[in-house]
């Protein structure tokens, strides 16, 4: 049985979650391996509509064990809030593991992430203000703390000591704000200890011996390929390792185990915070994908930036990640278009690029090189076979895949669990 990592394949929003809710109903673990609660998923399950923003996709799955790998920086207070807000609609958390070596994301850091961003004024990176970046940070300076920690009181006290005799410096003598109490820190990530004990695991061995028992593992990225701390649009980036590759050093499973990757993409682009977008929008073409669309950041409410099908991201998506299959989401939002323009490479300063050019400088002066290809205006919200697309719609999608370098297996038509076109098997 497979290993199977799904990543977002643009700037985020994608619709992963929904992807990954679908292939969790036939896999046996579903893994979070990077980031935290700055980015979120919404998955539709008949009726209800669930926004998860730490948690796996999984835990929505009966029989599926959701997991928390080592990659993922955790704010426990929001752990445990999500938890018992699913607990109380009736989903069964009772399986979620959490890796020990998992990052703590501390109070000190969300208010660091605040008043730092607010110090950058206009070259503001766009954050979420819930303390993400400090977090990697500091497990990047070895000054971390970790799931484990808080077992271990003495331990605890020590490193929180050592990573505010730093922290307090920025916060009276640069900031201006108070400086934060040790004691108020550490007694309070204590608080949570026994209810978080019977979560804790090795998770890395758990997830080998998965596989090795021949169970399904599917590894889900938050964020997504270009905002990727090394391979995105730097510095408007998130903190973490977005991409394939993260998925192996945010589990604990070694690359030669990984059997597909999955990448999804919007049938159209939308962004999230500061940094550059070749194709956004600006006029009422935008407005009609944010609205029709409900392009509104699951995490932090913000209207997300919108933009036409980026044929060139999606290349270099393929290539830094290795995709084996793309699913290709929204495309029910252009469902009314006459016409639907696709960008197929970039101008720089009047030569063309048809892949990622490799300097800040020249993405930020790229302008978009489109094609029109023709739009539908029949309802295929209840198609769920390809065969069952207008002609045109069919068209988009194949056009789309030769552009992109990797074959479409799967088309949401809708935002409810099963408007889903399967064109291939992804776990086959």
């Amino acid at each position: 049985m497979p290993a199977v990592v799904v990543v977002g394949a643009q700037w985020g929003d994608e619709g992963k979650g929904k992807a990954t809710d679908q292939l969790g109903s036939r896999v046996d673990y579903v893994v979070k391996f990077n980031g935290g609660n700055n980015a979120g998923h919404t998955v539709v399950v008949g009726d209800e509509k669930y926004a998860l923003h730490l948690l796996p996709s999984g835990i929505l799955t009966p029989g599926c064990t959701p997991v928390i790998g080592n990659g993922v920086v955790v704010d426990l207070e929001v752990l445990f809030e999500e938890l018992d807000a699913l607990s109380a609609r009736g989903v069964d958390v009772s399986k979620l593991l959490v890796s020990a070596s998992a990052h703590i994301i501390p109070p000190y850091n969300r208010t660091l992430d605040k008043v730092t961003e607010r110090f950058l004024g206009k070259r503001q990176i766009g954050t979420t203000g819930r303390g993400i970046g400090p977090t990697y940070a500091d497990k990047m300076s070895r000054v971390g703390l970790r799931i484990q920690d808080i077992f271990d009181a003495s331990i605890l006290r020590q490193k929180v000591e050592g990573a505010l005799a730093q922290k307090n410096q920025m916060l009276v003598k640069v900031y201006n704000r108070r400086a934060v109490d040790v004691d108020e820190i550490t007694d309070g990530l204590l608080a949570y200890a026994e209810r978080l004990r019977p979560m804790v695991a090795d998770t890395s061995l758990v997830l080998n011996q998965a596989l090795d028992a021949g169970q399904t593992v599917l590894f889900e990225a938050g964020q997504a390929a270009m905002l990727d701390v090394d391979h995105g649009t730097y510095p408007f980036v998130t903190s973490s390792s977005a991409t394939a590759g993260g998925a192996c050093t945010g589990s604990g499973v070694g690359p030669t185990r990984i059997d597909r990757v999955v990448g999804v993409s919007k049938a159209y682009v939308t962004r999230v915070g500061e940094g550059p977008f070749p194709t956004e929008l600006h006029d009422e073409s935008g407005e009609y994908l944010r609205r029709t669309g409900g392009e509104y950041g699951t995490t932090t409410g913000r209207p997300r930036r919108t933009g036409w099908y980026d044929a060139v991201v999606a290349r270099y998506a393929t290539r830094i990640n290795g995709l084996t299959d793309l699913v290709l989401t929204k495309l029910d939002v252009l469902t009314g278009l006459e016409k639907i323009p696709v960008c197929v490479a970039y101008d720089v300063d009047g030569v063309r690029y048809d892949e990622m050019p490799a300097d800040q400088s020249s993405y930020h002066h790229a302008r978009p090189i489109y094609e029109e290809l023709d739009g539908w205006s029949e309802d295929i919200s209840a198609a769920r076979a390809f065969e069952d697309l207008p002609a045109n719609a069919q068209r988009y999608v194949l056009a789309l895949e030769e552009m992109s370098g990797t074959r479409i297996s799967a088309v949401g038509v809708g935002p409810d669990r099963e408007a889903t076109i399967a064109r291939h098997d992804l776990l086959d």
